[in-house]
């Protein structure tokens, strides 16, 4: 295969991994909240929801391995449960997220009949579908995802030719912090560790015979898959910035997204656009069961048993929390983002620097201190921070809810001068 037609291919497939149906409903309602601030919260979503990610991408090129991997040079025990983590938090949080969105944005505009009924009928088929592993679920996301774009970007398009002229000032306090941690909430730094091996290890390498030359493939591929998003979620942001005018102060999510469609395309438009969304939302779902179900089938012997039991129980899961709201999902999803999404950078960043300075040492300090640093953070979204002023007055940035990202800098700063200084000696 033609190497430049491999690398598209390649970064198409990233893209299609990390475009989600649910993080449609992120970028419109930031726009309309940032109003002219617009491109500062596009710098701090992107840095979270698209360069995170990529640099996730890269770090599975580096290892050739697993999630597990990220986190072994902790330690094993820690990387297990690191792993456990990942997976109980997609199961109950992004899985039943795509259910939630189905019924609000498919099928409570054409139907007046109960969430709980559409989680419920959504995650059976789910079921069916990971226990049976059909392809259809993957010919219906390879189509649709390049038919969702398309239309997103006539969406973009059309609201930067017949934006209504009028902005509303910005709502956030500090736009480039609230653009960051939303960015928690697309789960792609969560996707890109969870499923990058599996991307990565289907690409065809047929023509690469070197580990350099794979891992050019992939940084090349990640670029295409990075700047596709961008397009996206700036383009989104923006056209929620330029039509906030035309929205409510406390207008939901899906709101948002459904308004600006009716708004550029027209009532059939949005009917058409919510069928995709809702079709693209139970790949995800499907992705995830599946995946969840695959790694404890892994670590129970390829038992077909286990597989089928972790299946069961993360529709169940996904059926309950599934016939919450949008809304309702997303607000309790904050506490475990604020706590899991530090430590899944750092495992990133460090698997991704130079190994000359990620010796065992530095990658169980500074998780260690990701850790400590990011409880304050966590325990912000459980109880009042009132409660919290002292410790958040005596820790850089954490007003902002990123308590750990300093102190955390700092002491991979200072075990690397250490060494340096140590081997300098020698």
């Amino acid at each position: 295969m033609n190497k430049t037609k491999e690398i598209w291919i390649a970064g198409f497939a990233l893209f299609s991994l990390f475009f989600g149906a649910g993080n449609l409903i992120l970028p419109p309602t930031l726009g309309v909240k940032s109003g002219a601030d617009w491109w500062i919260v596009v710098l701090g979503f992107i840095l979270t929801a698209i360069i995170i990610p990529i640099f996730a991408i890269f770090a599975h090129a580096r290892l050739q391995g697993t999630l597990y991997d990220f986190g072994k040079k902790v330690s094993p025990v820690f990387s297990t449960v690191y792993c456990f983590l990942i997976y109980i938090i997609a199961v109950a949080i992004p899985s039943p997220r795509t259910a939630a969105v189905t019924h609000e944005m498919a099928i409570q505009p054409f139907f007046d009949t109960p969430p709980i009924l559409t989680s419920i009928i959504y995650f059976v088929l789910v079921f069916l579908f990971a226990v049976n592993r059909s392809r259809i679920i993957g010919l219906i996301g390879k189509f649709l995802t390049p038919i969702i774009v398309i239309i997103l970007l006539v969406i973009i398009g059309i609201a930067l030719l017949t934006a209504p002229g009028i902005v509303n000032p910005s709502t956030f306090k500090n736009p480039f912090v609230d653009g960051l941690l939303e960015g928690y909430q697309t789960f792609d730094a969560i996707a890109g560790v969870v499923v990058g091996a599996v991307i990565i290890i289907s690409l065809d390498y047929s023509n690469h015979t070197t580990f350099n030359e794979k891992r050019t493939l992939i940084r090349k591929a990640g670029y295409i898959a990075g700047i596709g998003l961008l397009l996206i979620y700036g383009g989104l942001i923006l056209s929620g910035s330029l039509f906030s005018s035309t929205f409510a102060e406390n207008a939901s999510r899906i709101e948002v997204l459904s308004g600006l469609s009716t708004q550029t395309l027209g009532h059939f438009g949005t009917t058409f656009l919510s069928v995709l969304v809702a079709l693209a939302c139970f790949t995800t779902a499907v992705g995830i069961v599946t995946g969840t179900a695959d790694y404890i089938k892994g670590i129970c012997n390829n038992s077909k048993r286990a597989y089928i039991i972790t299946a069961a129980i993360a529709s169940i899961i996904g059926i309950i929390v599934g016939s919450y709201n949008v809304g309702f999902i997303i607000d309790v999803a904050v506490p475990a983002l604020m706590f899991v999404y530090p430590i899944t950078i750092v495992l990133i960043v460090l698997n991704v620097v130079p190994e000359k300075y990620t010796s065992k040492l530095v990658f169980r300090t500074v998780v260690i201190v990701t850790f400590m640093f990011s409880i304050p953070d966590f325990l912000g979204f459980i109880i009042p921070r009132e409660n919290l002023t002292g410790i958040i007055s005596i820790i850089p940035l954490a007003k902002h809810s990123l308590g750990w990202v300093l102190p955390t800098l700092l002491v991979f700063v200072l075990l690397n001068l250490k060494t340096f200084a140590t081997n300098k000696t020698n």
